[in-house]
């Protein structure tokens, strides 16, 4: 077998140690690899590379396909953008698999049976990071959901389960407060279930999915979600099998994959030589199953699993009820490669029969339908008067004209004017919604020039958004209480 290229980087903190242990290990059972070595993090940072990845780093990703990278540490402060989110959307690795399972009863844990995959959206919702500061008072950050985005995260969820003989797929948004964004992940999960009928499905809201998935592991299988929520829930799951350090990560797209732990750089151990080096490890596993290395994947996967039976544990997850020997990261290494060609004996032994990677297909683009400008959303600073929502209502009121006229205020998304609730506590950030009366045609020159009347009389105005109707479908949220 020819060798595979895959980039290295080693990373920060602990991400040297660890990964020479796992490539030693990768190595020993037979892997076949050819390694180039970048430099990325916390040192190319310091240098005043703000992206953290000097462009000959990037030339090797884009040669080889396939990165395998050690934990980062993003300098705090300054600017600074997580490496991760970088080279995730850069390269378009939109699907984060995240397996989890407990390995009870040799790692100590409350929770016997989590055999869990989260399927985590990579690229879009929050992690944006389109951030604003507004005002004196407010800050906005920018949730962007997609169609496309939401179908091949999706699709790739039910193509995981079907491929690994999965029986269930649940979808976690919080649609019933975020109906627009999160109700277009769920309306889109449901339209690709409809083409999975073997597999079981379902969906729960985020904060209701979040305490079962923490309480009752064994209720799920596969998780599909959003960014965010597949970022926090997938660490919340790997703390039920006894150590966060225990998991590995695929960051997977169309052409690119990158293979990590679910960890962090854990600074204050670094250079100790007692880090735990299983979440990279198993993170490599899922690399080699990657690149169709099966037999070298099932050989790691199985040593790690006889090695953790045998009690040959890290400090991380050593207790004298569950373990027999505690050793640092190399003595580990040591262990795995000494049983490699060996299965477990309690615990389920692994067989990867992947044949090959997912690969997706999605629609790109969509048909236009027709799009109706009906209004506009002016946000202004206002901070005077005691923040009097119906002395602000008044003096807007006479920008009316034009075909506009103020219908509403809100502040915080709560609906303040007309009708304001003298207990509502309003900041210095106003919503000030202009629409149509009647069916009188909107277009971009009223917008103008409502903007022009709202200059002349010195209002302080931050953001617009327009606001659409498409087809019969309201393309914009109703003010909470309006």
């Amino acid at each position: 077998m020819s060798k595979v290229p895959i980039t290295v980087a080693y990373g920060d903190g602990i991400g040297p140690e660890i990964m020479a242990a796992s490539l030693r290990i990768l190595e020993a059972a037979g892997a076949q690899l050819a390694i180039e070595t970048i430099e990325i993090g916390e040192k190319i940072f310091l240098t005043g590379n703000t992206s953290g990845i000097p462009e000959k780093a990037w030339e090797s990703i884009k040669r080889t396909g396939i990165i395998y990278k050690g934990p980062i540490t993003t300098p705090q402060g300054g600017g600074f953008k997580s490496i991760n989110v970088t080279i995730r959307k850069t390269l378009g690795l939109y699907s984060n698999v995240r397996p989890v399972m407990s390995y009870y009863p040799f790692i100590d844990t409350r929770f016997h049976k989590v055999d869990i995959v989260i399927i985590r959206e990579n690229e879009e919702d929050l992690y944006a990071g389109i951030e604003h500061r507004q005002t004196h008072e407010v800050y906005q950050t920018l949730k962007l959901i997609s169609r496309p985005g939401s179908e091949r995260i999706n699709r790739y969820a039910f193509e995981y389960a079907q491929q690994n003989g999965r029986k269930k797929v649940t979808c976690f948004t919080k649609d019933n407060i975020m109906k627009m964004t999160d109700g277009l992940f769920h309306k889109v999960f449901n339209e690709i279930a409809a083409q999975y009928p073997e597999i079981e499905h379902e969906h729960k809201i985020i904060d209701i999915g979040a305490a079962r998935a923490a309480t009752r592991p064994e209720d799920f299988d596969v998780i599909v979600m959003p960014n965010l929520y597949g970022d926090v829930v997938s660490d919340i799951v790997a703390e039920l099998t006894g150590s966060v350090g225990l998991a590995g990560s695929a960051n997977v797209g169309d052409k690119y994959a990158m293979f990590e732990a679910i960890h962090g750089s854990a600074p204050d151990i670094a250079g100790m030589g007692i880090a735990n080096p299983s979440g990279l490890l198993l993170g490599g596993v899922m690399m080699m199953v990657h690149i169709g290395q099966n037999d070298v994947a099932e050989k790691v996967h199985n040593a790690w699993l006889k090695t953790i039976e045998d009690g040959i544990h890290t400090g991380d997850i050593y207790r004298d009820s569950t373990s027999k020997q505690r050793v640092n990261t190399e003595a580990f290494a040591d262990a795995v490669i000494e049983r490699l060609g060996q299965t477990p004996q309690q615990l389920p032994a692994v067989k990867y029969s992947v044949s090959q990677p997912i690969r997706v297909t999605y629609q790109q683009k969509f048909p236009h339908v027709k799009k109706e400008l009906v209004g506009v959303d002016l946000f202004l600073h206002w901070d005077q008067q005691g923040r009097d929502p119906n002395i602000i209502g008044e003096e807007l009121s006479k920008l009316n004209g034009d075909h506009l006229q103020l219908i509403m205020i809100t502040n915080r998304g709560q609906k303040v004017w007309p009708a304001a609730f003298s207990e509502t506590f309003n900041t210095d950030h106003w919503r000030c919604r202009f629409m149509s009366p009647g069916e009188m045609p909107i277009k971009h020159h009223h917008i103008i020039s409502l903007l022009q009347r709202a200059a002349n009389a010195g209002y302080d105005f931050i953001k617009t958004e327009n606001l659409y109707m498409f087809e019969e479908e309201r393309g914009f949220s109703l003010g909470q209480g309006q």
